[in-house]
């Protein structure tokens, strides 16, 4: 089979893909349309976010039977069009789920006890102890919307700090000894502390609104390491500037560009954001770390041979 490798990855993937006698062109530069030019010449294509495999690039793959992303959503794939042409989808969210989990705790423990703040003060000569006062995870009750690899990672994660864990998700019966299954509106009455990890779709976007925010009953810590389109910046700045939104930590941003590696757009919302002590932000590094990318890329090698040798 000839494969075609789009982004680059953890090196293990050509390596141990070669050992099985696959056939690989690594292209890390050429253009849409260059791709779509001589996309047909292959049997599977490995991708993380620089092309979009939109209808006219996935109808030109006439000989395309598997679709790898190295990474977890699949949002710049146009899923029905791929299932239609029976293109097999393998992605890999096994593989970062323990790096986002910690970012997601990570954020937190930094927002909620002041700890960026309270070092820059005294690396500046400032020495204030009860303007610094934290607030601790223990004894909190986490939501998280979404449990599926991130969510349970994370879950695992906070139970350890003696947080109450309750999600929301589609799919039923999803309990587990971290984390218990609630309706939407009962996360909405118990949570002071809410994470997203959730996938990019139509039903998702801008799931976190006005209306969202403010059905919570409680003032509440936000998290968002899944999508920035998930949240409706606007709302997410007036519900931060009111205080219904204590603090938030933010790895992704409604304003990233399609391929996530940089912002597309500035704002006044935006500025906000990252003029705010009330606010983390990190460039969509969640799921970044020395270990996912090398796991991140095992499953992906794991599951193409598994599937097709």
């Amino acid at each position: 089979m000839r494969i075609l490798l789009l982004d680059k990855n953890h090196p293990l993937i050509t390596e141990q893909l070669l050992a099985k006698n696959f056939i690989l062109e690594e292209d890390f530069t050429s253009s849409y349309d260059e791709v779509c030019g001589k996309i047909q010449n292959y049997d599977g294509v490995i991708i993380r976010s620089r092309i979009p495999l939109d209808q006219n690039f996935l109808e030109k793959a006439s000989n395309l039977k598997f679709i790898a992303r190295v990474g977890a959503g699949m949002e710049n794939i146009d899923i029905p069009v791929a299932e239609k042409l029976r293109i097999q989808l393998i992605n890999s969210p096994e593989g970062n789920r323990d790096s986002v989990a910690e970012h997601v705790v990570g954020m937190l423990l930094i927002l909620m006890n002041r700890l960026f703040i309270a070092s820059n003060e005294v690396k500046n000569g400032i020495w204030l102890r009860e303007e610094n006062r934290g607030d601790e995870l223990l004894g909190k009750t986490v939501g998280l919307i979404g449990y599926g690899n991130m969510g349970k990672a994370t879950a695992k994660r906070l139970s350890g700090f003696g947080c109450k864990v309750v999600f929301h998700d589609i799919l039923p019966n999803l309990s587990d000894e971290f984390a218990t299954q609630v309706s939407l509106d009962e996360l909405k009455e118990k949570a002071e502390v809410l994470s997203l990890h959730i996938p990019m779709t139509e039903a998702t976007h801008y799931l976190v609104d006005a209306g969202f925010i403010n059905e919570m009953k409680n003032d509440f810590y936000f998290v968002n390491t899944a999508r920035g389109k998930n949240v409706e910046t606007k709302c997410l700045v007036e519900a931060l500037k009111s205080g219904k939104v204590k603090g938030a930590c933010l790895d992704v941003l409604e304003y990233e560009k399609a391929s996530f590696e940089n912002l597309e757009l500035e704002n006044e919302d935006l500025q906000y954001l990252l003029a705010s002590g009330k606010v983390i932000v990190t460039p969509h590094i969640a799921g970044w770390t020395h270990q996912s990318k090398e796991k991140l890329a095992q499953v992906i090698v794991d599951k193409i041979i598994a599937s097709f040798c």
